[in-house]
Order: structure tokens, then C-alpha cells, then sequence
């Protein structure tokens, strides 16, 4: 070990990101023997471990998120998206916020008893909960533990309302359980749809559903009455921006009534994965992509602050936002919020409660 900032070469097999960057807490950094050439590093595996987090509802108080609870079954994500904004959060648990993001993941095998401990408490009235507020909870890992799923029969079971975001065709597994809860106006997923171009998203987002199976998924969830709707998310400037008319087009054809999107997003160290993916993927649009990104930013690659992180400001943040009304409008896709209940829950063994929706 020592402190050197050398990063770990890729792209690597299936990866989204090609570097292991210094976590910015940790003074020791494992950099590989520079003797060993590229071609003879093995793909990093995946790795699975168990996370003993004693709660796993996140309360969430930023203006920027339309949600106040959030669930995350799984810390770290296969999906191995090379702009993933939750990359970072990775660093608390003494990983990289690159490869061991996407390779080193925690399951919350406990998740589905800690919320139901958590509905059951005198003090929760029922409000949404939101799965994926940060890592996909369909990432791959679900389809061998089934966290997610266990956590929505708990939703389900006490008719808690429930909203999912995710970009993994895998949610159609669980219609049983979103058709209960829709039948009570009590779920909606959100399809997050990047790109229409498949050998994009397949370099961008590695290891999440191809474009054509989320659109799938949206015309499967709303064929069974689920409240659908799409996430433009997140847009690039200059590399995606000039897709999302189509995208909405196409996410309308398939069944979904409502739309949103966010604009990329780099902080702390998904810069530099972001910015060695562009070197290792679209090197002629590099230059274009960051003046974009910082003509959104400020003059910079990433703005934290409240109220500007999600959508930018300046004139070209202004065109974004007008042609995505624009586009929103004439695919026949609302930008409001998909409406849920809480009138409906009621915890086992008990009465129904009455809560406004």
C-alpha cells in the first residue's frame, strides 16, 4: 500500500468504470504493480456482503428530491453506471468510489423485518416510500436475494404507498405486488430511460437493462394498470440532450403518463471516472460534453447547492428545460408527480387508517 493517486487501468469487461480512484477519506490507497501488463489484470468479480444497518428508511429533507423516505436495499450497484451520482456514498464504507462501487456490494438481507418495524411503530403515518433513492434496487444482485421484492410485499401487505425508480426491466417480476398496491393508488414506478441507443448504454450503463427492454417494462407495467411513468435521466449535454424528444416519444407509445429528468451530475470522484470514460469511449466529443457541462455549472463540472444541482442554470439549462416541456407536452406525458394515496393503510391486525392522500 501506499498514497499514491495512480489509477487502476480499464476499461475493464462489463464495467462502466475503467479506475479505482483515492477514497477521499482513507490515507492509504492500493495502487496495481505497474509491472504487470494491462492485458494480464484480471476483470475485477463481483462481491457480495452482508450490511447489518440497524434501520432502512432514509429521510430525505432536500427541496431537490420529491421525496421525504427513501429505500435502499443495496449499497453499491452492478449497474456500473459511469455517471452514477451515488458512486460517493460508497467512500463511507472505506471503498472506491469506482470499480469496488460496482463490484463490492452490501445486501441488506435484514431490510424487509427493519420495515416492518418500522410501519408498525406508533409514531409512522403512512407516507411514500421511495426504493432506489440512490443505488437501483433491480440492480442484478436482486434477481439472486430478492430484497427488493420482500420489501414491497411488506408495502404491500400494509398498504403503504410505494414509488420506484429504476432502470431495470427486472421490476416486471414484481406485478403481482404492484397491481395490489396500484389497485389501492398506492404504487408507480419510474423507467429511467438515458439513451435509445443500445451500444451506447451499453458502454454507459454496463450491466442495467438495454434501452429497448425498459421500454418493454414501461408497456408490461402499464398493460397491468401500474401508474407509469419515464426519467430522461440523467441528460448529458452534448452526448444525450439531442435524444430526449425521442425517448419521451417513445416512452409515451409504450404506455407511460408521466415524465421528469435530471441533468448529469459529477461529484467528487465520479468526475474522474466520468472523465476517464469519456477518454476511453467518446474522446472527440470530450471537449464538447465539459463545455456543455460547465455552460449548466457555473464555469465548473459539478454545482452542489440546493435548487441548481438537479437542473442547472444559464441559457443552455433554460433550452433543456424548454424543450423538455416542450417534448413532454406533445407526447401527451404530464411533469407533475404520479398522485398516491395513504387513505388506504392499515397495519395487520388492525384497522383500516384514514390519512389524507
Amino acid at each position: 500500500m501506499n498514497t499514491s493517486s495512480r489509477l487502476v487501468p480499464g476499461p475493464f469487461s462489463g464495467r462502466g468504470a475503467g479506475l479505482n480512484p483515492p477514497n477521499r477519506f482513507e490515507r492509504l490507497h492500493l495502487s496495481p504493480d505497474p509491472a504487470v501488463p494491462d492485458e494480464d489484470r484480471p476483470d475485477p468479480r463481483t462481491e457480495f456482503y452482508f450490511d447489518a444497518s440497524e434501520s432502512i428508511l432514509s429521510h430525505n429533507d432536500s427541496p431537490d428530491v420529491p421525496f421525504t423516505w427513501g429505500l435502499n436495499p443495496y449499497r453499491g450497484c452492478e449497474h456500473g453506471c459511469a455517471y452514477c451520482f451515488a458512486r460517493p456514498f460508497h467512500e463511507y464504507l472505506g471503498f472506491s468510489s469506482g470499480l469496488e462501487f460496482e463490484t463490492r456490494i452490501m445486501v441488506k438481507l435484514r431490510a424487509p423485518a427493519l420495515l416492518r418495524e418500522a410501519l408498525l411503530a406508533p409514531g409512522w403515518r403512512p407516507e411514500c416510500i421511495t426504493f432506489s433513492g440512490a443505488t437501483d434496487c433491480y440492480q442484478p444482485a436482486e434477481r439472486q436475494f430478492r430484497v427488493t421484492r420482500a420489501c414491497l410485499a411488506v408495502c404491500a401487505e400494509f398498504r403503504n404507498p410505494v414509488a420506484i425508480v429504476t432502470k431495470s426491466g427486472l421490476v416486471t417480476r414484481d406485478r403481482d405486488l404492484l397491481e395490489k398496491l396500484a389497485a389501492q393508488r398506492a404504487a408507480a414506478v419510474l423507467v429511467s430511460v438515458t439513451t435509445l441507443d443500445s451500444t451506447l448504454a451499453g458502454r454507459l450503463e454496463p450491466r442495467a437493462s438495454r434501452p429497448a427492454h425498459r421500454l418493454r417494462a414501461i408497456r408490461e407495467l402499464a398493460a397491468s394498470g401500474i401508474p407509469v411513468g419515464v426519467m430522461v435521466a440523467p441528460i448529458i449535454p452534448g452526448l444525450t440532450d439531442h435524444e430526449m424528444p425521442a425517448i419521451l416519444e417513445a416512452a409515451s407509445a409504450a404506455g407511460a403518463t408521466h415524465a421528469g429528468y435530471t441533468l448529469l451530475r459529477l461529484p467528487y470522484a465520479v468526475k474522474d471516472i466520468f472523465l476517464h470514460w469519456l477518454d476511453d469511449h467518446a474522446p472527440g466529443k470530450k471537449a464538447r460534453i465539459l463545455d456543455r457541462v460547465r455552460a449548466i455549472r457555473g464555469g465548473r463540472l459539478n454545482v452542489g447547492e440546493w435548487g441548481r444541482r438537479m437542473h442547472g442554470d444559464g441559457v443552455f439549462a433554460e433550452q433543456i428545460r424548454t424543450l423538455f416541456a416542450t417534448a413532454a407536452r406533445r407526447a401527451g406525458l404530464r411533469q407533475e408527480r404520479i398522485p398516491l394515496a395513504t387513505d388506504q393503510f392499515v397495519r395487520p391486525g388492525g384497522q383500516l387508517e384514514l390519512f389524507q392522500s
